[in-house]
């Protein structure tokens, strides 16, 4: 066996050709012990992608934690599996976080038109989503992960497997990831997410003449988030953020002020337009300025990748009729499966109505199978992590609501049924960009395509399930609207209101136009729409601890000596950030179900605990206890498998 991944598996052998890092023996990593060490993986990465997603608006892709995680649990549970178990588990993880980082897109929107989904629709929808995603990737394997070995670089992929097969130094890992965990536990168990015993906003706002908000959430599941994304995209956020809080709510809050007496906010008939507050400006204006934006971004994306359909058709279609290979007997049943349960969550979604069952079940189909191939040929050019997939979805979602108002099925309910099927298209989208990365992994080390086929759809149908759990015990509070909600929930507000108000004709479409404006202008000027408008979308209190997250890792980047210094500690702060995430999260959810079972009760900070004082001292205390662990960590000196970029 190598000690490391050889020059052929970033190309320059044919895919058939490639020799995998495992080249005899076994190829299967399973057993029973791996199985439920994946399963507890997908349940707590999908919890914790649908809690952090929902609140920061955006995921962290599952692969190399999980590779992380699953080496530790590989060799003290299930060691004769070696990295084959491990590659199983990282591919298990992934499909429980590419669930949720789909699901949390559409699902909760049902909530915000009012509406209310149950357990067995948002299953079904969900569960068919999954199948037809992987069953429908399977079917175009050959020719993205074989054919365009090489070509299609698959780049998170290939980190993953580099971290697989470097697994004898996951214990390092794993210990950051623990200090993380510990870390943002604490700190979630003082504040509002857990016992609510200290305030964790600083808040400065202005309500004279020039309105404006700033406020920083110490909170450190989304420093974890910056100190991953990176100061790139932080500052692109953030500066999408003070557009709206610093230039468009001031200008709006200016104009305002010269309204008659008589005049009111256009969905609030109690609130004066001369007598607005910040947060009235941000409710009612700046959020459908936001909208317009995202809305813009996600249409551009999707005219943009037309070529990319059309070649990626066209070239699968090529390969298969050449090779005649196809997709492996699991997914052969997957794929079938995924249809079947398609029309049946087709028929329990649309209450009766066969037109409704039959007609948006096709389009539903028709739309995941062209996304699916994207979404997988996506995914090797630039990972899960990059993929378009709200993109995509505002664009099925705009064509499925064409054909809802074509047939004059306008009701809430008609919507309700309606963002379920876009549900079902963004799980199959995300789904598929998971399952192609995990597949290119197993296809470096050398593992079995079919057991990744099924374990990698066992994972998937447990992160619907924990997702839908998620999302309905959390209801009451996705539910809400306003200012300083829970969660911001971005992308699920702009499909609800894009779909709502389609239907019912009442949306304030200047306000909207406003926002396609400046996202066509962002285009114009080649910034990235999308995470300009999320920053814009989002509480300024979310992403300014998101650029200062950022900060640290800029700030562990520049105090470095050596390249190779630099690669070991933003290695371990990666690590340390994927504990941060996921201890916010879970012990956040945990919090939230002690609350609502009666067992604590916070009755809110009082004092110095409710002051901006006690706030800034909560985010000293998380950025020390976050960035000294990394500047200690211990840095050896590089081997002989650290040299030589490929």
């Amino acid at each position: 066996m190598n000690k490391k991944l050889s020059r052929g598996a970033y190309g320059g052998v044919a895919g058939k050709d490639y020799v995998p890092y495992i080249s005899s023996g076994s190829k299967l990593g399973g057993n029973v012990a791996v199985l439920m060490i994946g399963v507890i993986l997908a349940a707590l990465f999908a919890a914790s992608t649908a809690y952090s997603g929902m609140k920061s608006g955006l995921t962290v892709a599952a692969g190399i934690p999980g590779s992380i995680i699953g080496s530790a649990f590989i060799a003290a549970f299930a060691k004769q599996k070696g990295i084959l178990g491990k590659n199983l588990i990282q591919g298990m993880s992934s499909g429980g976080e590419s669930v949720a980082s789909g699901m949390i897109f559409v699902l909760p929107s049902i909530l915000l038109i009012g509406a209310q989904v149950s357990f067995l629709e948002g299953l079904a929808v969900g569960v068919g989503g999954v199948l037809f995603g992987i069953g429908i990737a399977s079917i175009v394997y050959n020719y993205l992960l074989v054919e365009e070995h090489g070509k299609l670089m698959y780049p998170e992929s290939m980190a993953i497997s580099e971290t697989l097969v470097a697994s004898e130094g996951a214990g390092e890992s794993v210990k950051y990831m623990g200090i993380g965990f510990g870390v943002s536990g604490l700190i979630t168990v003082v504040t509002e997410s857990f016992l609510n015993a200290a305030n964790t906003v600083i808040s400065f706002v202005n309500e004279t003449f020039y309105k404006w908000k700033f406020e920083v959430e110490v909170n450190p599941l989304l420093v974890g988030i910056g100190f991953i994304v990176g100061l790139d995209v932080a500052i692109t956020m953030f500066a999408g953020s003070i557009l709206a809080n610093f230039g468009i709510m001031s200008l709006i809050g200016y104009f305002a002020s010269f309204g008659n007496n008589g005049a009111t906010i256009w969905n609030n008939q109690h609130v004066a337009i001369n007598a607005m507050q910040v947060k009235h400006i941000a409710g009612s204006y700046v959020k459908y300025i936001g909208a317009g934006m995202m809305l813009s971004g996600g249409l551009i994306g999707a005219v943009r990748l037309i070529p990319t359909i059309i070649s990626s058709i066209k070239e699968t279609l090529n390969a298969k009729s050449a090779n005649g290979s196809g997709s492996s007997s699991a997914a052969n049943v997957i794929l079938i499966a995924g249809v079947i349960v398609g029309f049946a969550a087709g028929f329990l979604i649309s209450g009766g109505n066969m037109v409704m069952a039959v007609g948006a079940t096709v389009l539903s189909l028709f739309l995941s199978l062209l996304f699916v191939i994207v979404s997988g040929r996506l995914t090797g050019t630039i990972g899960t992590s990059n993929l378009p997939v709200s993109g995509m979805t505002i664009a099925s979602l705009v064509i499925v609501t064409l054909l809802f108002v074509l047939f004059g099925w306008k009701n809430q309910e008609s919507n309700k049924s309606l963002l379920l099927f876009g549900t079902f298209i963004v799980i199959a989208i995300s789904v598929a960009g998971g399952y192609c990365q995990s597949q290119k992994v197993n296809f470096i080390i050398g593992g079995q395509r079919n057991e990744m086929d099924k374990y990698f759809t066992i994972a998937s149908v447990v992160g619907v399930a924990v997702v839908i759990g998620v999302i309905i015990l959390l209801s009451n509070q996705l539910a809400l609207t306003g200012d300083n909600v829970p969660f911001a929930l971005p992308q699920a507000n702009l499909m609800a209101t894009l779909t709502a108000g389609i239907m019912s004709g009442q949306l304030p479409w200047p306000i909207i136009i406003v926002g396609v404006v400046m996202g066509f202008v962002l285009f114009l000027l080649r910034l990235p729409i999308m995470t300009v408008a999320i920053g814009f979308y989002l509480p300024i209190s979310t992403t300014s601890i998101i650029l200062i997250g950022a900060f640290l890792r800029h700030f562990v980047e520049k105090s470095c000596k050596s390249e190779h210094e630099k690669e070991v500690r933003v290695a371990n702060g990666i690590s340390l950030s994927s504990g941060l995430v996921a201890g916010g999260s879970i012990v956040g959810l945990i919090g939230i179900i002690l609350q609502l079972s009666g067992v604590i009760k916070g009755n809110g900070p009082s004092g110095f605990a409710a002051t901006n004082e006690m706030a800034f001292l909560l985010l000293v205390v998380l950025a020390f206890a976050t960035i000294m662990p990394i500047l200690k960590s211990r840095v050896n000196a590089p081997t002989s498998n650290d040299t030589g970029k490929r």
